[in-house]
């Protein structure tokens, strides 16, 4: 993420929201801690952003949740909370190190028993979900490199089905979608990914812009045609 001037005001608001309505349960804040404490980057969802996939998990009665990133766990957290007892999450993780971290968080939550980890670059765990013939997935949660934003998003369309909600991650990412040379490695992927949501007759969507302790960003929603 961009290094970014510190905007108090910002951060105030975002807390006394998170403590107000939010209300985070010691399980995510043991998530975030555990994180800090392995030396994880201060990447993960802020706490009024998990709360809003919970509750678009349940909103949506999904029942089968992908994820693409998991870190340290904390978004998996809120999203297997907003599953029902007998839902399902698949979550993809690259590094052995950080899975082990997210096992544990997540084990620590109670909610073990919904969620499997899967460790291995993403596009080759997304290609044996295809292959294992797994049954769709309600609910996609994008969050991982951004220079693969593109192929994550076929292959949520891929592994979903006409209903499926797509949610993508960091798709402003300090107004660099207006100006690639400012990251040349991500931002020309959501770019392309942001265009394909434009484009493909397969999805339907939008995009919130976001302010707060994370910065200048947002977030891509798409259901699936």
């Amino acid at each position: 993420m961009f290094e970014h001037k510190s905007r108090p005001e910002w951060v105030a608001v975002e807390e006394f929201l998170s403590d107000v309505v939010v209300h985070p349960d010691p399980a995510l804040q043991r998530a975030v801690q555990s994180a800090v404490d392995a030396g994880m980057p201060p990447i993960e969802v802020t706490p009024n952003a998990g709360k809003l996939l919970k509750l678009l998990v349940g909103a949506s009665g999904a029942r089968r949740v992908l994820e693409i990133g998991t870190l340290a766990g904390f978004s998996t957290i809120w999203m297997a909370q907003g599953l029902p007892d007998d839902g399902r999450l698949v979550t993809c993780e690259y590094l052995a190190k950080h899975a082990e971290v997210a096992r544990a968080n997540v084990d620590a939550a109670g909610l073990g028993h919904k969620v499997e980890i899967r460790i291995g670059a993403a596009l080759d765990t997304l290609a044996a979900l295809e292959t294992e013939g797994v049954e769709a997935f309600d609910f996609v949660f994008i969050d991982a490199d951004k220079e693969n934003n593109p192929r994550y998003l076929d292959w949520a369309v891929r592994l979903g089905r006409p209903g499926t909600t797509i949610v993508m991650d960091n798709v402003v990412w300090e107004g660099a979608v207006l100006d690639p040379s400012m990251d040349e490695v991500n931002a020309p992927g959501i770019i392309v990914a942001l265009k394909l949501m434009g484009e493909d007759s397969r999805l339907d969507a939008t995009v919130i812009q976001t302010v707060g302790s994370k910065g200048w960003d947002g977030f891509a929603l798409a259901v699936v045609r």
